[in-house]
């Protein structure tokens, strides 16, 4: 979307749910900063935070000085995760997150176990471990990684009970997305509770990956939680943790475990995964404000607020056009619109498209996508994005600040963008954008 010039347009500032361009227009962000801003941009209450740390030259970071607003976020976060999710690292990056977890997984064992499971549609990063893994399309050079990854069937159970028999007594985690937000799927109770009830039996470290979805993005504080009594022993965090503005990220653990990995003098800093920033006091302000808008302003009542607006929009969207859209998929503000205009639209993608551009299997589609997009933003001034794995859906994910009016406004101009059909929409950004690039 970048390279056919979404990414030469300057924005003046941003504001809500509003992009504003330099040349005048106002954009609705419909693209939720890929899961950053729940919070919408510029939340006031999250400016007005940083504002009073930097006026009031509070301490920025030191590892050896006690820090009250680590403190404070750790407090926070273990009275709102269920059960004894209490122990908190907070690193830089969700990818940083992954990695701190299975790390801690690792150390729980004593390295006394090598194998770890992934599902086979995961996203967990792009480091050599979180890349290592991650099951998306974007991985298309193999770089060195962890070694020990088995991969299961993404929400089968039977691929887990499998491997696990397979690899008895050596599994040391089990990582996995309740919602990939890469794809627009998740998994069942069933499921979920399934693999909670395999990894209690053979003392695997159970890691659930929300770093998209939390924060109120699904209908429920995390997704996990839309369960009760279902706990991992630890959960990852990051994205709309630092509120839009600090990148934060965490992963909670389960006392009894995060102590017998960590509790003790000579362990106790094995588990940074990068300490020069731990603690940064005004990443950890920010993001203390951050979980109190959502807490206060109840955020995943807001999710489900637009979920009754866009569920039955979207449904009615794909009736409509069964010739454009094969499904719609997803939950509270964060949804899928998967494209598919059939064979003679693929084969018009190919006549119209240099095959040079074209090598990725999976360009036909993210080029039809992309051409909806394209019109969504210049007809209506709605921006969205499409995810780069699985069958790139369109995604629809408002921030949690965005109206159930906001939402009807983008039902309504997707309605009147498909209608204009597939075929029309594809040959209208060939001659717009990519001509320009031949």
């Amino acid at each position: 979307m970048t390279s056919f010039g979404f990414g030469r347009e300057l924005v003046d500032h941003a504001e809500g749910a509003y992009l504003h361009l330099r040349d005048g227009r106002k954009v609705l962000d419909f693209t939720g900063g890929v899961g950053v801003l729940n919070h919408g941009h510029n939340h006031p209450r999250i400016l007005a935070a940083r504002r009073r740390f930097g006026e009031n030259k509070r301490m920025e970071v030191h590892k050896t000085y006690f820090s009250p607003y680590l403190a404070a976020l750790g407090h926070n976060l273990a009275q709102l995760l269920p059960g004894d999710l209490s122990m908190s690292f907070f690193p830089n990056s969700g990818a940083e997150a992954v990695e701190g977890a299975v790390k801690l997984a690792y150390k729980y064992h004593r390295g006394k176990r090598n194998t770890i499971l992934r599902s086979d549609i995961s996203f967990h990063g792009k480091l050599l471990g979180s890349g290592s893994l991650t099951g998306s399309a974007q991985n298309t050079f193999a770089f060195p990684g962890i070694p020990g990854v088995q991969v299961f069937t993404y929400g089968d159970l039977a691929s887990v009970e499998a491997l696990v028999a397979a690899h008895k007594g050596d599994i040391y985690a089990l990582l996995i997305e309740p919602f990939s937000a890469s794809t627009i799927r998740w998994c069942t109770e069933e499921f979920l509770r399934g693999v909670r009830e395999i990894c209690t039996r053979e003392n695997i470290v159970l890691v659930f990956d929300e770093i998209y979805t939390g924060w109120g993005k699904t209908g429920s504080l995390f997704y996990f939680m839309r369960y009760p009594g279902l706990v991992p022993d630890v959960v990852t965090t990051s994205k709309s943790f630092g509120g839009g503005k600090s990148s934060i990220s965490a992963f909670v653990a389960r006392e009894p475990v995060f102590r017998k990995a960590y509790d003790n003098l000579n362990d106790s800093l094995v588990q940074s995964t990068s300490t020069t920033y731990y603690g940064f006091g005004e990443e950890c302000a920010t993001a203390i404000e951050a979980i109190n808008v959502v807490v206060e302003d109840d955020y995943p009542a807001r999710a489900r607020d637009l979920e009754r607006v866009l569920k039955p929009g979207l449904e009615r969207i794909a009736k409509a056009h069964p010739d454009s859209v094969s499904s719609v998929a997803g939950a509270g503000a964060l949804w899928g619109v998967f494209l598919d205009g059939g064979p003679r639209l693929l084969d018009l993608v190919a006549k119209l498209v240099p095959g040079g551009i074209a090598k990725d299997p999976q360009f036909r589609t993210k080029f039809i996508t992309t051409s909806v997009i394209n019109a969504l933003y210049t007809d209506h001034d709605i921006f969205t994005y499409y995810t780069l794995n699985g069958k790139n859906p369109l995604v629809v994910a408002p921030p949690l600040i965005a109206t159930p009016a906001e939402a009807e406004r983008f039902v309504d101009a997707l309605d009147a963008t498909l209608s204009q059909g597939l075929a029309k929409l594809v040959r209208r950004f060939v001659t717009q954008k990519v001509g320009s690039l031949w």
